[in-house]
């Protein structure tokens, strides 16, 4: 899983030409916090359940099609008293190899991201109403950690943001392990840094988070992955706590 890019894990590898994978997921958080200059301050409870799809096939060794779709449900306490239901962001993208040698492999990846709602009148839709666009660079590594396969992968990327939001750059960050034959450890980190602020409504922000899951191999095609993430630190953003749940295959 961790040497070649035929697992349910692609980050900067692309998948071999005839062969794909889904990733579905259910990730459930809540705030009732967030951060400014000072630190935490309370805010009106804040839940979010995204139930998505992720779908990758390799067309060629070295171009690899995305596409990912899903449900999404907001809800927010009095005195706001808002609350959505309905279509998460469709995504479709490509992700092209670069280069591979010595277990590193480079990567490029364009991806349109697709609103679900067009309803900027609820405060539940706001930020999830206008096309957006995420290009990024991957860079990852395959090797061993003493007896153990491993792998890091490092993404950067520029996000193009409408309807008022200002643009961001993220870069984030994953460490897996193989620990066992049938058990990957996963850390994750995640890093959001607005560039300016383009309106009343969407000030200047950064957020960073970290997922820490596990993904157990029931079989070679199938893996269930269980875990949890926080928003350890942040300016202008909702501190968020949360659990996700996961099942792979490849095909």
């Amino acid at each position: 899983m961790l040497a070649a890019p035929g697992a349910a894990w692609a980050g900067a590898w692309t998948l071999p030409e005839g062969t794909g994978q889904w990733l579905a997921t259910v990730a459930a958080s809540s705030a009732t916090s967030a951060f400014d200059d000072s630190g935490l301050y309370s805010i009106p409870r804040y839940n979010k359940l995204d139930a998505d799809i992720l779908m990758e096939y390799g067309v060629t060794d070295r171009l690899t099609l995305m596409l990912q779709g899903g449900l999404q449900h907001i809800d927010i306490a009095a005195p706001v008293d808002a609350s959505r239901t309905g279509l998460d962001y469709t995504q479709l993208g490509a992700r092209y190899q670069l280069f591979q040698a010595d277990g590193w492999v480079l990567s490029g990846q364009a991806v349109i991201q697709i609103p679900g709602t067009s309803d900027t009148s609820n405060p539940a839709a706001i930020g999830y109403t206008d096309f957006e666009g995420d290009f990024r660079a991957l860079l990852g590594k395959s090797f061993t950690l003493g007896a153990m396969p491993a792998f890091v992968d490092f993404e950067v990327a520029q996000r193009q943001r409408g309807d008022g939001a200002p643009n961001e750059f993220r870069a984030d960050g994953t460490f897996g392990v193989q620990v066992l034959p049938r058990w990957l450890i996963l850390a994750q980190s995640f890093n959001v840094l607005s560039e300016g602020a383009r309106s009343p409504v969407f000030g200047s922000y950064d957020y960073e988070k970290f997922q820490l899951s596990a993904v157990y191999a029931l079989t070679p095609t199938w893996s269930l992955q269980g875990g949890g993430f926080t928003t350890y630190a942040g300016r202008n953003a909702i501190q968020e706590n949360g659990l996700i749940l996961g099942v792979w295959n490849k095909f």
